[in-house]
């Protein structure tokens, strides 16, 4: 079987900018010139209805700041405005261009059959953490959102041309480990631990919590291994602590692996234990900390915040703020970013902007660069996900369930494919990251097997459906298409356009998904890429076709189209296959 010919290597990015924004740029020196101001205050918009043009401009301000009408200054600016390759039109208040179907066709052939298509060298230094899964605790189905959106967004940045630096902080440190030490002496079992070491850490998390309120004793205990934990010394606490860390980091590293989600540092909130009195004393130092009721705060009422941040209980032990502190310091010490993203459920908003205006009081000024990237939980059909009750989807329980079903669906639609469990795990797998991604940030997102794992819709197999169908018709040609310079682009620019529109703007989705941290933004863009490509792919032959210039042309735009899928679903971390 011969290979899938593919994009065409590059080296740097076009000057004039990627897909359609050669032509904003026109648009834009040409705008500000006719209304006297500066092209970065001209955002241009996509044009309210289809069929309106490319871009479109409001005129409310522009017209505000001249006194005058918008329609009529739209209309005025219609008549006069003369764009290369560019038209213009009034609709009411709006001014609406369109870019020449033969131009537009010739610069996204061109262009998005590149390998680097979009990519930018932005060059900054881009910190982003997420996971952040607890010690001892099985990641659930809850786990997903910021395991998922904390990868894509350092892929994103990454491709803009960012150094980015992954870390997972993993919750390895604090009362509850206390509280497990204390179960796991009372309840524990060698022969449960070995045979399911999550599992069994879960039943005794979810036990002490059931028996804690009747016996006050427990509570006294685990306080007790807490300190000794915190003590330093490694005594019988400690070692047994690590042991559930070591369990733990092994059974977490599986379902990453599945995920393909790497990092480039694992750093668990014990990793900044030796760091803690540093914290307190720079507290200290700057006049900020205070006691209050045996334990020690910090007051943030200037930031409009009333709940102070508590750094240090009454028995001496630190928190979660104050391991964070430390975090921060230490990052900024090593990285000096340009931004740090937190990529934490909205559940903690008001941690983040505790610990981030103790950093400002304490006049650190780089903590105006930290950033939460917040997200909306997962739930259950019966409610919110709770370790403490043992109501846990294991995520690693979901993925298989995907693959399953996937592998049902690979089977019924290609029973000869030769490794058919290969592509049912990056079916599977991507179906469950695709599902997450599609849905906005900040919603919460209900979990249901039938829509997760419909292979119909607004879906992940759909876009790789789309992509592995174009690759076939790539492989049956045994060949790639002509350079750009020998393509008549003009013969598809019609019948394909709307396809090389999609294709065009698909460089500035990937800019504002990554500077609006929505990754939806991409995931909706490849969605309107597949759903034109499959418009134009059923209506129009590419082997085969009238003219050997028109298959040459229409195997370019196979090509192109194969590049952005692959290329939009490697960013959200959904497997592109070419066979399914």
């Amino acid at each position: 079987m011969a290979p899938s010919p593919k994009p065409t290597d590059s080296t740097a990015p076009p000057e004039a900018g990627w897909g359609l924004d050669p032509f904003a740029a026109r648009i834009r020196e040409a705008l500000a010139e006719a209304l006297g101001a500066d092209t970065a205050t001209l955002q241009l918009e996509r044009p309210r209805r289809e069929g309106l043009g490319e871009f479109s401009l409001p005129t409310f301000r522009h017209a505000k700041e001249a006194g005058r009408n918008p329609a009529e200054l739209a209309a005025e600016l219609a008549a006069s405005l003369t764009i290369p390759e560019v038209t213009a039109a009034a609709a009411g208040p709006f001014l609406n261009f369109t870019v020449e179907p033969a131009a537009l066709a010739r610069v996204v052939l061109e262009q998005a059959r590149r390998r680097d298509y979009g990519r930018a060298a932005e060059g900054r230094v881009t910190l982003v953490e997420f996971s952040s899964p607890n010690i001892a605790k099985p990641m659930h189905i809850g786990h997903l959102r910021s395991t998922v959106i904390g990868a894509a967004l350092a892929r994103l940045h990454e491709w803009l041309g960012h150094e980015v630096v992954r870390i997972n902080h993993v919750g390895d440190w604090g009362s509850q480990f206390g509280k497990l030490v204390a179960a796991w002496r009372r309840w524990g079992s060698e022969q449960a631990l070995e045979a399911d070491p999550i599992g069994h850490l879960l039943e005794l998390y979810v036990r002490y919590h059931e028996e804690e309120e009747g016996d006050p004793t427990l509570a006294e205990e685990a306080k007790r291994a807490f300190r000794e934990l915190e003590s330093g010394e490694e005594a019988e606490t400690r070692l047994v602590w690590k042991r559930f860390t070591e369990l733990s980091m092994r059974e977490f590293q599986k379902v990453y692996d599945r995920l393909g989600v790497e990092f480039d540092h694992v750093r668990g909130e014990s990793w900044y234990e030796d760091q803690l009195e540093a914290v307190i004393r720079l507290l200290e130092e700057r006049g900020v900390i205070e006691e209050s009721e045996g334990a020690r705060i910090v007051r943030l009422d200037e930031f409009g915040i009333e709940t102070p941040c508590l750094v240090q209980t009454a028995h001496g032990t630190t928190l979660y703020a104050t391991r964070d502190l430390a975090a921060a310091l230490s990052r900024w010490n090593e990285f000096h970013f340009d931004q740090a993203l937190y990529v934490v459920g909205a559940e903690q908003t008001l941690h983040f902007r505790q610990f981030r205006a103790v950093l400002l009081r304490c006049g650190e000024v780089w903590a105006e660069r930290l950033e939460h990237v917040p997200f909306g939980l997962i739930r259950l059909a019966e409610g919110k996900l709770s370790t403490r009750k043992g109501r846990v989807l294991k995520l690693e329980e979901v993925l298989d369930r995907a693959v399953e079903l996937a592998r049902e669906a690979v089977e019924a639609k290609n029973p000869d494919l030769e490794d058919k469990a290969l592509a049912a795990e990056r079916v599977g797998v991507g179906a469950v990251v695709f599902h997450d991604l599609k849905h906005q940030r900040v919603k919460d997102v209900v979990f249901d097997w039938n829509e997760v794992l419909s292979f119909e819709g607004d879906t992940g197999p759909y876009l790789q459906y789309t992509h592995a169908r174009c690759a076939s018709i790539l492989r049956k040609a045994g060949r790639s298409a002509p350079p750009a310079a020998e393509v008549d682009a003009a013969l598809v620019a019609e019948e394909a356009h709307e396809l090389l529109v999609e294709l065009g703007r698909m460089p500035q989705a990937i800019r504002e998904a990554a500077r609006e941290r929505e990754p939806m933004l991409l995931a909706r863009s490849l969605l309107r890429i597949a759903a034109a490509g499959n418009a134009w792919y059923k209506d129009h032959r590419v082997l085969g076709a009238e003219t050997p210039a028109l298959e040459d042309a229409r195997l370019a735009v196979v090509e192109a189209l194969v590049n952005g899928l692959a290329l939009g679903l490697g960013l959200l971390g959904v497997p592109a296959p070419e066979e399914m």
